[in-house]
């Protein structure tokens, strides 16, 4: 454990340490003046997103697949009946732009005045930075949308600015320091004095640093998880929006930055979607939280963003963010030859290196096992360790070291990357070194060939360790209809038929399962290729169509 500690923290920036530590000693002093006044103008704000509708009731909620009543839970979470993310979405109030959200308005009137009353400044959940950001700017978005708030949510409004801009995430960094920064802008614009000014600067400056830091050169997200990336391209569409309904107030050379980024964004999500439209599940992945491709594309047109759509060649690699997209007929892969994301931010990190999805037909076949939930517990350390990808386990040892619920001590980085696009197949070769921290330091290296209506997957740890252990996951919806000695026979839902024929090593169809979404699982099947003697497997995926 002590080695954990240090690996941990070996990486992270000192201002990370600095700032846990001021964040804690601190306690910020509220000026409970009145509130400033509103910034006028005539200009409508464009249609956001629109969020699923999550308030059924005065007192019931539904999130994360999870259905509780207020009066029980409390909104700090009574007796640990929810789990910290689901009190986090109760603070966020996305019902205010959820789906008919119009035919909630006294509903939501009544919660907005609760919430006041019940949430004083300060204490909870409610008052962390996170949940405090995405909650001011839904209150803007809503008051935009042609709903008054009273004088008593704007004075509270205001005091969460106030608030927000002395409990800055700096000690976390990443999708939380941006969100906060987003909310300022807001807050800064939607208010007009003086104080709101410095926190419109505060924010803009903010957002200037963390664009050139977050957003990598070929559009991704540096935290490598498809779903922060799609939050992440939410929060400047955003950005964008409000900027529109002030005109002149921000300048012209941000929001055209703010647009290109944008384009770039939603060319990365778009390589890393789907046929079905939906993200692929690497690092911390789940459907139903972040908008997905065709909402993200509306709301960047509704904006006047004019977006190309990718076409697609047999090979698309996303060199700075280490990704690659394979496209050829009716099949559809994307391989992880990327690091887990930046050293010093690996909380949403999963231990996936070289796994990979694939889907056929326009289904998805293999799949990464997705993410239900962020306590701790059994299925938060699942769902990050390398058994639940489609990856090599060495000594049943995770590649990077997961611990806790967000904390990654060494960790694997790939290298020795080989593309090789062929007249009849592609070939793409890559290795880690993840392994290297046990005895003999084992290395993987991995070998896809892509051909016409095949994939083989070759896998070899170089020196000699206890057991090596290749992991195949299918699809919930996919059937194995047939299971011999060494060859599986799939079916896809369409009915079509998939051969899976083990070549090299012992395989083993076990059962596991599959989250798509936060508080959903499953079940489903994988595959598990002990490697042979000479620490190689070799499988095959076949198919006619």
């Amino acid at each position: 454990m002590i080695s954990k500690y240090f690996y941990t923290i070996f990486y992270i920036k000192f201002k990370q340490i600095y700032y846990r530590i001021w964040f804690y000693l601190t306690k910020p002093r509220i000026n409970k003046k009145p509130f400033p006044k509103l910034r006028v103008s005539k200009n409508k704000l464009c249609q956001p997103i629109q969020k699923k509708q999550s308030l059924i009731n005065i007192n019931t909620l539904i999130f994360l697949n999870k259905s509780n009543s207020l009066l029980k839970v409390g909104w700090n979470g009574n007796n640990n009946l929810v789990s910290k993310l689901w009190l986090y979405n109760l603070h966020y109030f996305d019902d205010l732009n959820a789906t008919d959200y119009l035919n909630r308005k006294a509903l939501h009137k009544k919660l907005l005045i609760r919430w006041i009353d019940e949430n004083k400044i300060g204490k909870g959940v409610g008052w962390e930075s996170y949940p405090t950001s995405l909650r001011i700017v839904n209150w803007i978005k809503w008051s935009f949308l042609g709903n008054k708030l009273s004088d008593y949510s704007l004075k509270s409004l205001a005091l969460q600015a106030q608030w927000l801009t002395k409990r800055i995430e700096w000690h976390l960094l990443g999708n939380h320091l941006f969100s906060n920064a987003k909310a300022l802008v807001f807050a800064g614009l939607f208010f007009s004095n003086k104080e709101s000014e410095n926190w419109l600067k505060k924010g803009l400056k903010i957002i200037d640093t963390e664009l050139n830091e977050q957003i990598l050169n070929d559009g991704g997200n540096f935290e490598r998880s498809p779903m922060y990336h799609s939050i992440f391209l939410e929060d400047i569409l955003d950005l964008i929006n409000i900027s529109k309904k002030y005109p002149e107030i921000i300048e012209k050379r941000k929001v055209d930055e703010w647009c290109k980024v944008s384009k770039k964004m939603l060319r990365w999500l778009e390589i890393m979607t789907h046929p079905d439209g939906n993200i692929a599940f690497f690092n911390d992945s789940a459907l139903e939280i972040a908008p997905n491709l065709n909402e993200l594309k509306k709301y960047a047109q509704r904006l006047g963003i004019n977006y190309s759509f990718v076409k697609f060649s047999k090979v698309t690699h996303l060199t700075d963010s280490g990704y690659i997209r394979l496209t050829s007929n009716n099949i559809m892969g994307l391989l992880d030859v990327a690091p887990i994301g930046p050293d010093y931010l690996t909380g949403h990190a999963h231990a996936d290196t070289l796994s990979f999805e694939l889907s056929l037909l326009g289904q998805r076949l293999i799949v990464n096992s997705g993410t239900s939930e962020y306590e701790i517990g059994p299925a938060r350390e699942h769902e990050r360790s390398t058994k639940a990808h489609n990856t090599v386990v060495v000594n049943d040892e995770n590649s990077s070291e997961m611990w806790g619920a967000f904390r990654v001590a060494r960790r694997a980085y790939p290298y020795n990357l080989e593309v090789k696009e062929l007249k009849n197949f592609v070939n793409i070769s890559c290795e880690h070194n993840g392994y290297k921290r046990l005895a003999n330091s084992p290395i993987h290296r991995r070998n896809w060939q892509f051909s016409k209506n095949s994939l083989i997957i070759n896998d070899h740890i170089s020196n000699t360790c206890k057991s090596a252990i290749a992991y195949l996951h299918f699809h919930p919806s996919v059937i194995v209809v047939e299971n011999k000695k060494n060859t599986l026979i799939l079916e896809m839902p369409g009915g079509q038929k998939i051969i899976v024929e083990t070549k090299k090593g012992k395989p083993l169809l076990k059962k596991s399962y599959f989250a798509p979404e936060f508080g959903k699982k499953l079940d489903s099947q994988c595959l598990k290729i002990s490697l042979d003697k000479k620490k190689t497997a070799c499988v095959q995926i076949s198919w006619n169509y």
